[in-house]
């Protein structure tokens, strides 16, 4: 039975989602229509992917920076398949300092045009190269429906930027970054992900190539949590960006970008959490241990508190995020539903006849209640996050693999896309009308072109829908 004010997952998920992150306190509603705030437990999320991120691409050669929020609007005009496919999302500034501007200005959707306008003042020589940029960033896209997190008219991301001397070290780079994005979401998240490339109807626009990686939520609906893209010279050619080769010649550079958003936060609420509320890989929990001291009587208060404070500074000392619950006038039980709803990984109870036997009680957010002896706690506590985690992944890893099917053929496509859904993987033929079909049938797309690692064991050799040869295996299921 759902915990008092959060709807059960299998009544409503939708609003099961909202219910979370409304207990959970992660956001809540502006009065700017399709924007969020992020309120302190959400953005505490946030901030730790932004650390455990930034430490990757860091580690991988890249540098951080920032663009302007604001872009001309022939920016955007330069790169055609860019700016249709952008132009819908765009907010357009016209008036500044109470005059109309000579050229309106977009509110960035996203910062190619920009960025490569500046590639093309600072690369000179194949010496610059390669310039590997990152920006943490807000962007705006005008949503016409919007969820929190998950789809919001103004949303937080990292977008990175990237130029190279060959095609070759641009691809090399495209997938590096797609295994950076798989490893956070698989090691931090525990959130495991199929990655692949993206159909051309798929692909970002102004791209070569898209590949992304793709989660399966607990409604058995994919998410799209991360894509890197390969841009070729395509927007190296709109800005004129080219460089003097080592033989001499001009030539112009190849380029990706690739980023990921407060979307994750979305993605790991919908992965773990429950009816109680959220569930938090230890990784990404701003408090990973909360202790609560627990009393009857006045001339306890003072002892349970001290010991309370010892156990907080031993597990700080270990790198541990712990917190003391010691509101009075709240009771123990009131303290546990509240941190329960926030997914703290571990709370530890301590109370008189624990102080007598030298101990606490562990009680893990996933299930499971223990003594846990004060020698050694740290270590103890320690080792229950990282089983946290692992089960968690664990956990959802399972829970695809039992929603997938594979070698599906065309009613069988669309008996399960429109009934509980989940990975139908499938022989593809290649056309754009049988994609189209499908997504008119059954509001399925495509969601990745499975990397070898994903592939079935036997290549599909009818296309799932028309029948004709399959040109690849492809991974169907709906999507936010």
């Amino acid at each position: 039975m759902a915990e008092q004010g959060i709807t059960p997952r299998d009544q409503d998920f939708s609003a099961w989602y909202n219910d979370v992150i409304m207990r959970a306190e992660l956001a809540d509603y502006s009065p700017v229509r399709g924007c969020m705030v992020i309120r302190p437990n959400g953005y505490g999320i946030w901030e730790l992917m932004q650390s455990g991120l930034d430490g990757m691409f860091k580690e991988t050669g890249h540098q951080n920076a920032y663009f302007p929020l604001l872009i001309p609007q022939s920016f955007l005009e330069k790169e055609a398949d860019h700016v249709e496919g952008f132009a819908p999302e765009t907010a357009v500034v016209t008036h500044g300092g109470g005059k109309e501007l000579e050229e309106p200005l977009v509110v960035r959707p996203t910062s190619e045009t920009i960025i490569y306008a500046m590639f093309g003042k600072w690369i000179q020589s194949y010496r610059d190269l390669p310039l590997l940029l990152n920006q943490w960033a807000n962007v705006v896209r005008w949503e016409m429906r919007t969820r929190l997190f998950l789809r919001t008219t103004e949303f937080l991301w990292q977008e990175g930027h990237t130029a190279h001397a060959t095609d070759e070290d641009a691809q090399t780079e495209t997938l590096l970054i797609l295994g950076l994005y798989r490893k956070f979401a698989e090691e931090w998240m525990a959130m495991p992900v199929l990655t692949g490339a993206k159909t051309d109807s798929e692909k970002f626009a102004g791209a070569s190539r898209t590949y992304a990686i793709e989660a399966l939520m607990q409604d058995n609906k994919a998410l799209q949590a991360g894509t890197s893209h390969h841009l070729g010279q395509n927007f190296a050619k709109a800005f004129d960006v080219q460089y003097q080769t080592a033989s001499g010649e001009r030539d112009f550079v190849w380029s990706t970008s690739w980023g990921v958003s407060t979307r994750l936060v979305g993605g790991l609420i919908m992965t773990h959490s429950d009816d109680k509320g959220l569930v938090c890989p230890p990784k990404l929990a701003p408090i990973q241990v909360v202790i609560v001291p627990i009393w009857r009587k006045d001339e306890e208060r003072d002892s349970v508190f001290s010991a309370a404070g010892e156990v907080e500074a031993d597990l700080k000392a270990s790198g541990i995020r712990v917190k003391s619950d010691l509101r009075e006038g709240m009771k123990p039980g009131a303290k546990y539903y509240e941190w329960e709803g926030r997914g703290v990984p571990i709370r530890l109870e301590i109370g008189p006849r624990d102080i007598a036997d030298k101990q606490v009680m562990l009680a893990r957010r996933t299930g499971g209640k223990d003594p846990a002896p004060l020698a050694g706690l740290a270590e103890t506590v320690q080792g229950a996050l990282e089983e946290i985690q692992q089960h968690l992944f664990s956990a959802a890893l399972a829970r695809r693999e039992a929603r997938t099917r594979r070698g599906v053929e065309k009613d069988e496509l669309v008996e399960m896309m429109n009934g509980d859904g989940g990975f139908a993987y499938g022989g593809f033929c290649g056309k754009e009308d049988c994609e189209n079909a499908i997504k008119d049938a059954t509001k399925a797309t495509i969601r990745v072109l499975p990397d070898e690692e994903f592939q079935s064991k036997e290549t599909p050799k009818k296309c799932a829908w028309c029948g004709e040869t399959s040109q690849v295996e492809a991974v169907w299921a709906k999507a936010y």
